[in-house]
């Protein structure tokens, strides 16, 4: 297999490289993410003007990309970064739902998505869920042509902030169905419709989001009704691809540093580079890394395979992926001695959020559990 980019996406990659890195350094960062929402509106339109936006979706919708390869070049690139503008929101959960299964109508929003002056959020987990995706308890009824929907979501990836939400509902089945969940397109500022925004722990944005009698029109319903569980599938296993591929580019950014600490840190009159226990513990941490990419290039691979491939493999890297963030984020921490927990110095927020990673979209022991269900079917 041929794992070199292509020279498309070797352009791609390196446009995104020099503006995160000429452009947005760590007090750029904070500064954004202080803004009221959680980022810089401006600095999202300069993402859309380089075309960043429009890579994660396919030519259909007006984008240029919108393959595993393209997702993963793009959220390496924002990992190393620590990018707080909702690529993750809008890109992928919040576009997916309408590129896979919207109407033409619903597609043609996704110009304004990728000109970068319309945000979208996938309102779909709620509190009892537990990353289970098939847990809706939302109730959408229908209502003359159009449906009135009711529920609760629950940390919603910058849902304070999006012009519309796709939130996912029951209109038939219990709790737990696959069958009977459907998908709606939401105005934000809808009646009805209840936002609560808070700050996450990495420095990122979500919401609680609440709706009471929400009516929309028949044109809100996105792909068939009752039939969007495949829909969700797709686009959660597209998340988990990019948060994958973040994880990467935040992981080497944390090596990276920690290794250029150990060659300037002194202790006992050497720097601490010098001393081969050390060294052992930063060459387990670049094995784990390579482990890692090994596992994200699986997941974009067979991206676009049959749903048990597809399903097996992205369970497999997210599990991966959240044991060896973990790993890296402790030993970056503990070879930076109290260094590492000052707000000024770097390492101690990728650390935050590669441990938050874990918890997006299914944790480790979530999907260990769902691989092997997945295997033994």
């Amino acid at each position: 297999m041929d794992f070199e980019l292509s020279e498309e996406r070797q352009m791609l990659a390196d446009t995104a490289g020099r503006f995160i890195q000429n452009r947005y350094d760590l007090d750029t960062r904070h500064a954004n993410a202080k803004i009221d929402g959680g980022f810089n509106r401006e600095t999202w339109a300069e993402f859309a003007d380089l075309g960043l936006i429009g890579a994660l979706l396919p030519g259909e919708v007006g984008g240029f990309g919108g393959t595993g390869e393209d997702i993963a070049v793009v959220f390496e690139k924002l990992g190393r970064g620590l990018v707080v503008e909702p690529f993750m929101a809008t890109g992928i959960l919040g576009a997916s739902p309408i590129a896979l299964a919207g109407t033409d109508a619903q597609k043609a929003m996704l110009e304004d998505v990728i000109a970068g002056t319309t945000l979208l959020a996938l309102a779909h987990g709620e509190p009892d869920a537990r990353y289970e995706l098939a847990h809706v308890a939302a109730t959408a009824e229908k209502s003359g042509e159009g449906w009135r929907i009711n529920g609760n979501k629950a940390v919603v990836l910058n849902g304070d902030t999006a012009d519309k939400l796709i939130v996912s509902a029951r209109s038939s089945g219990d709790t737990a169905d696959r069958d009977g969940l459907s998908l709606f397109i939401i105005d934000a500022a809808a009646e009805g419709v209840t936002r609560r925004g808070y700050g996450t722990v990495d420095g990122g944005r979500a919401a609680e989001i609440s709706f009471k009698n929400v009516a929309v029109g028949a044109d809100a319903l996105i792909g068939e009704a009752g039939a969007a569980f495949d829909i969700l599938e797709r686009t959660h296993a597209r998340g988990i691809v990019a948060l994958a591929a973040e994880s990467i580019g935040a992981l080497e950014m944390s090596r990276d540093v920690t290794l250029e600490y150990m060659k300037t840190r002194k202790q006992f009159g050497r720097t601490l580079g010098s001393f081969q226990a050390l060294q052992h513990r930063i060459v387990d941490v670049t094995l784990e890394i390579e482990q890692a990419r090994a596992g994200v290039l699986l997941a974009v691979s067979t991206l676009d395979d049959d749903r048990d491939m597809r399903e097996l493999n992205v369970s497999a890297t997210k599990n991966l992926i959240g044991r060896v963030n973990r790993f890296v984020a402790e030993e970056v921490i503990q070879l930076h001695g109290g260094m590492a927990m000052t707000w000024e110095y770097s390492v101690g927020h990728y650390a935050k959020r590669l441990v938050m990673i874990d918890h997006m979209l299914g944790d480790t022991d979530y999907h260990l559990q769902r691989y092997i269900d997945l295997a033994a079917d």
